[in-house]
This record gives C-alpha cells, structure tokens and sequence, in this order.
C-alpha cells in the first residue's frame, strides 16, 4: 500500500494551492484521511482529518482557510489551501488508517510529503 501526493509548490502570501493524495495497492478499506505538516525546526502537526462518511477536524490555525475532502471510489483525499501565509510553509504529509483485510485492524501509513512554500 502506498500514498501518494501531489500538488505542493511555491506560492505567493494570500494565494492558493491544492493538495491531493491518493492511496494505491490492496486493501479492504479506508477509515480516516489527513493531512499533517511539519515546518523546519518544529513538531509534525495535524492540519485537517476527514472520516470515511466525511466528518472533518481541522487544527484552528487553518480553520475558514483551509478545506479537507476525499473521494472514496477514487482513494483520494484532497486539501483546497486558500489565504496562504509564511506560517504555511511547511512538508505537507498525507495519512490513511487503511485497513488491509477483513479481520485486520487499521494501520497508520504515510505519504512521502510533498513541499508547500509560500513567499511573503
């Protein structure tokens, strides 16, 4: 099973940048999706989970900017990020609780982290 994603880049103060990560492999199910960042010199942090009936959490320093979604046919968790700002720049690191068989319990995994820099 891997994670995937795309989307990260180099943005200026106040614009906006899509995220998207999509989970490949095999597997019984999805549960939750997030997304956390991690800035140089800091803690991993959570920015956004989404269940897998769509019920979201958000930390409160992206709350009214940032959009968490996913797309279960697709595997796929998506992070609409608007109204940028330096404290953004981070690695943006997708996770799945992915459940891999029937009588399995779900495993935490990880994508790679994809680079989110915004310019003031």
């Amino acid at each position: 099973v891997q994670l995937q994603a795309f989307g990260g880049g180099l943005v200026q103060a106040g614009g906006s940048l899509r995220l998207s990560c999509a989970a490949s492999g095999t597997f019984l199910s999805i549960n939750d999706m997030g997304w956390y960042r991690q800035a140089p010199g800091k803690q991993r942090e959570l920015v956004a989970t989404v269940t897998r009936g769509g019920s979201t959490n958000y930390a409160d320093s992206v709350k009214g900017r940032f959009t968490i979604s996913r797309d279960n046919a697709k595997s796929t968790v998506y992070l609409q990020m608007n109204s940028l700002n330096s404290e953004d720049t981070a690695t943006y690191y997708c996770n799945a609780v992915i459940r891999l068989r029937y009588y399995s319990n779900g495993m935490d995994y990880w994508g790679k982290g994809t680079q989110v820099t915004v310019s003031s």
